[in-house]
């Protein structure tokens, strides 16, 4: 592994990328499926913890809901935060697969996961910020920073490339021998 960014058979294919999105994904994985399984048993108790406070504060003051539609708000956010956390443990088995990580089969998962986790903790941070709630908004923009990294990270880093054979001619990929 003393090649992190290539894909050399001395660096078994392990992008900076890959290693990144391995970090978020033991992170998001159980915080994240957690504080949503939390709002699936106590929807109202729950959107009123720290994690989910910023949406909850700003709905009640501003929508006035009753406990139904409040209820519905809870459970569609802990369905994004456990989308998340399965794109990320659908990202860590395609990581497995040295033949996948090698051609980078596994970033679409990767990518679905830092897609929606960003646009959930944008917008919990914006409304942290409005409700006034700082501990959250800490949270928030924290995930954020973080998911936002490895997402510059993977547009940087340079496409993963079929290998050429030796005995290949000039301008034909080793795909296209028989």
């Amino acid at each position: 592994m003393a090649d992190i960014g290539s894909n050399s058979e001395a660096g078994d294919g392990w992008r900076i990328s890959a290693f990144n999105g391995a970090l978020l994904a033991a992170y998001f994985i159980p915080t994240w499926t957690i504080i949503a399984f939390n709002i699936m048993v106590s929807p109202i108790h729950s959107f009123y913890d720290r994690p989910s406070v910023a949406i909850a504060l700003f709905i009640s003051d501003n929508f006035h809901w009753t406990a139904m539609p409040t209820i519905r708000l809870a459970w569609i956010l802990a369905l994004a935060r456990v989308t998340t956390a399965a794109f990320f443990a659908l990202f860590l088995v395609f990581l497995t697969r040295p033949s996948i990580r090698k051609s980078g089969g596994c970033n679409e998962a990767l990518a679905f996961a830092l897609a929606i986790g960003s646009v959930l903790s944008f917008i919990s941070m914006v409304l942290a910020a409005k409700v006034g709630e700082t501990e959250a908004l800490r949270i928030h923009a924290s995930e954020l920073l973080v998911l936002l990294g490895t997402a510059i990270v993977m547009a940087v880093e340079k496409p993963a490339q079929a290998t050429v054979e030796a005995t290949a001619p000039t301008g034909q990929l080793s795909l296209q021998q028989p």
